[in-house]
C-alpha cells in the first residue's frame, strides 16, 4: 500500500483530517528526546469513534502486508522518544482537547461487597473530587478547570506547563508532590480506550463477578481478560519477586498493580496508564483530584557530608513533607553564573528582590563554602503556623546531626530554591550554546539507603565523562529519584557513544542498589533495550505476551516497552549539523 493510498483510504472513514506535509512531518519527528523518526502520515480524529475508525483501517492495511503501524499523541513533551513513529500518529491537541464538568465533595457510596465500591472508599479517604478529560487537554487548563473547584491533580510533573494529559497517563508521570501523594496511576479511575482491533470499551475496578461477565465476551476485550486472568494466575510469584521495590517505577508493564489483594478487584486502567500507548489508545479519563493545602513552609539543609544522607531522609520523612527536593553543587553554581540571565524573565520588582535574596548564595560560591546538596523539604498545612510547626519539628528532629538549616517561613521566601530546582536545567540549556540537551540517564530511582555508597560512586563514574559533558544531578530525594540531564555536543561522535556507553553503567549501578531506570519519563526508545537489564529474561517474557494478549498485530506504537533495540537508539539518535 502506498502513502497516497494509506492517506485516501484514512480520510474516507474519519471525520478528521489527514496530513502529508512535510512542515508538519518534521515537528512531529521530534519530542524533548535524543532521538527523531519521521512519520508517514498525521491523523487529527475528532473523536473516539474516528480513533476507532483509524485503528480498523491501519488493522486492515497491516493484515494485507502493509509494514505501517500508529502511535498516540499529545503534546510531544515525552523524553524517551516514546510517541516517535515511522508510521501514522494520531494527534489529539487539534480536537480531542475536551473535559467534563469537575465534581467536588462526592459522597463516599456505603461499604458494600462490591470490588468496584470498596476501590472507590479506598481511593475516595483521599480524593474529594474527580474530572473528565480527554487526552489532548493541556495540563495547565486541567489544573486552572480544577482549581476553580479548589482541586487538582497532584501527580503533575515538571513540564507542568507544556504537557498534556495524555502523555500524564500514558507515561504514569509523577513530580515534586508524588512523595506524599502518588503517581498518576492511583488517580486514574476509568478510562475509555480503544483496542488494537478497533473496539470501545471502558476499564476500570472490576469485581470477581465482573470479571467473569468480561471473560465470557467473545471478542478481543473478552480475550484480553481471560488470558491476563491467567497470566497473572500462573505467575503470581514471579511477578511479585520483580515487583520494583522502590516507591516510583514507569519501567516495563505494571502487572503487578492490576489486581488489588484489598478490594479483590481487577483493574487494567493500572496497566493502560503508564503503557505508552502500546496496549490500548484512551480517549477519556476520568481523573480523581486532591484539595492542597493552603500555606508551605520549607526546611532547606545544607550538606556537605553525603554520609549523613539517609539518616536526614530518615529523619524528615516522619514529619511527612508534601515535597522533598534536591540539588547538587553543579547545579547551585551555575545558577549563581547565571543569575543575571534567570532574573531577566522575571518583572523588575521580582528580579531584584530575589537577587538580594541571592546575596548570601553568591557569597558561598566566591569562598568556595558550597555544600555537596542542597535539600528542600516542605510542609503544607491548611495555616502558616501549622506548616511553620512541622518545618520546626523537621529542624529538631536533625539535632545532633552536623548539617547547616534553615527555615523559609513562607512561599515568598522559599521561592528562589524552587527557581534553582526548577529553572537549573533551563539555564544550562539556554546559556550553553551548541551543546543539545541529551536526556539518557534522567530519571532513575535507588533506595535513600544507598546513598552513601550509590552517590560517591556515580559522582566518580560521571566525571570519568567530564570531557563529554556538563551536567547537574537534582532529584526527588526522599524517594531517591535523581535526574541527570548531560549537556553535549552531539556533532561529535566520541560524544555520540558516550550515550551507548555510560548508560548501561548506570543502569548497572541502579539495577544492583535495588532500583528502577526510570521512575517518572518512561522506557520509549531510550530505556527499552535495558529492560532485561532491570527485570531479567523471564519478566520480559511476560511483557511479551501481554503485548501479544492486547496488540496482537503489532498496531500500537511498536519498539516501546517490549521489542526495542540497541540498534533502535543508534538509528534514531538526532545527527545536528556541526
Amino acid at each position: 500500500m502506498t502513502k497516497d493510498e494509506l492517506k485516501n483510504a484514512l480520510a474516507g472513514v474519519m471525520k478528521g483530517e489527514v496530513s502529508d506535509d512535510a512542515e508538519t512531518l518534521t515537528k512531529l519527528s521530534r519530542d524533548t528526546s535524543l532521538f527523531m523518526r519521521m512519520p508517514e502520515l498525521v491523523v487529527y480524529p475528532e473523536d473516539a469513534a474516528d480513533v476507532s475508525a483509524v485503528v480498523k483501517e491501519i488493522g486492515r492495511a497491516r493484515g494485507a502486508g502493509a509494514d505501517v503501524s500508529l502511535a498516540a499523541r499529545s503534546a510531544g513533551t515525552d523524553m524517551s522518544g516514546g510517541p516517535l513513529t515511522t508510521g501514522v500518529v494520531v494527534s489529539f491537541l487539534k480536537h480531542m482537547n475536551h473535559m467534563g464538568d469537575v465534581t467536588s465533595n462526592l459522597a463516599v457510596q456505603p461499604p458494600s461487597k462490591s470490588g468496584e465500591n470498596l476501590a472507590r472508599l479506598n481511593l475516595a479517604k483521599e480524593v474529594e473530587g474527580y474530572a473528565e478529560t480527554e487526552p489532548g487537554v493541556f495540563y495547565r487548563d486541567f489544573e486552572k478547570a480544577t482549581m476553580a473547584s479548589g482541586l487538582m491533580l497532584p501527580s503533575y510533573p515538571a513540564s507542568r506547563e507544556i504537557a498534556a494529559m495524555g502523555g500524564i497517563v500514558a507515561n504514569n508521570s509523577g513530580g515534586e508532590r508524588t512523595l506524599k501523594y502518588g503517581k498518576t496511576e492511583k488517580y486514574v479511575e476509568e478510562l475509555e480506550v480503544v483496542l488494537s482491533d478497533g473496539s470501545q470499551t471502558s476499564v476500570k475496578a472490576l469485581t470477581p463477578a465482573e470479571l467473569e461477565e468480561k471473560k465470557n465476551l467473545q471478542t478481543l476485550e473478552g480475550n484480553i481478560y481471560r488470558e491476563m486472568d491467567a497470566l497473572l494466575a500462573e505467575n503470581t510469584n514471579l511477578i511479585e519477586q520483580h515487583r520494583p521495590k522502590v516507591s516510583k517505577n514507569s519501567a516495563g508493564y505494571a502487572l503487578w498493580s492490576i489486581r488489588d489483594a484489598k478490594t479483590n478487584s481487577f483493574n487494567l486502567a493500572k496497566l493502560i496508564c503508564g503503557s505508552q500507548g502500546t496496549l490500548a489508545l484512551w480517549t477519556k479519563a476520568k481523573i480523581g483530584l486532591v484539595k492542597p493545602k493552603g500555606h508551605r513552609a520549607m526546611l532547606v539543609i545544607f550538606l556537605k557530608n553525603l554520609d549523613i544522607l539517609p539518616e536526614i531522609v530518615n529523619r524528615v520523612l516522619p514529619q511527612n513533607p508534601e515535597s522533598f527536593e534536591s540539588y547538587d553543587d553543579h547545579t547551585f553554581t551555575l545558577a549563581v553564573k547565571f543569575m543575571p540571565q534567570m532574573l531577566a524573565q522575571m518583572g523588575l520588582v521580582k528580579a531584584a528582590r530575589l537577587g538580594i535574596s541571592f546575596i548570601p548564595e553568591a557569597a558561598l560560591v566566591a569562598t568556595g563554602g558550597v555544600p555537596k546538596l542542597i535539600l528542600m523539604a516542605e510542609f503544607a498545612e491548611d495555616t502558616i503556623l501549622a506548616a511553620d510547626a512541622k518545618a520546626l519539628k523537621a529542624k529538631e528532629a536533625l539535632a545532633g546531626l552536623d548539617v547547616q538549616t534553615k527555615i523559609e517561613k513562607d512561599e515568598k521566601e522559599s521561592e528562589k530554591y524552587w527557581i534553582v530546582r526548577r529553572e537549573s536545567f533551563n539555564l544550562l540549556r539556554k546559556n550553553l550554546h551548541g551543546l543539545q540537551s541529551s536526556p539518557f540517564i534522567d530519571d532513575f530511582v535507588v533506595p535513600p539507603s544507598s546513598y552513601p555508597t550509590f552517590l560517591p560512586k556515580l559522582n566518580a563514574l560521571l566525571d570519568e565523562y567530564k570531557s563529554n559533558m556538563i551536567y547537574t544531578v537534582a532529584g526527588h530525594i526522599g524517594d531517591g529519584n535523581i535526574h541527570i540531564i548531560p549537556l553535549m555536543d552531539l556533532t561529535k561522535e566520541e560524544n555520540r557513544q558516550v550515550i551507548l556507553d555510560l548508560a548501561p553503567k548506570v543502569y548497572k549501578m541502579v539495577v544492583e542498589a535495588g532500583g528502577s531506570i526510570t521512575g517518572e519519563h518512561n522506557d520509549g526508545i531510550v530505556r527499552t533495550p535495558y529492560l532485561p537489564m532491570q527485570f531479567g529474561r523471564d519478566m520480559i517474557t511476560l511483557f511479551e505476551k501481554t503485548k501479544k494478549i492486547f496488540d496482537p498485530q503489532n498496531i500500537f506504537n511498536p519498539g516501546k516497552k517490549v521489542g526495542g533495540t540497541f540498534d533502535d537508539i543508534k538509528r534514531d539518535l538526532i545527527r545536528p549539523v556541526s
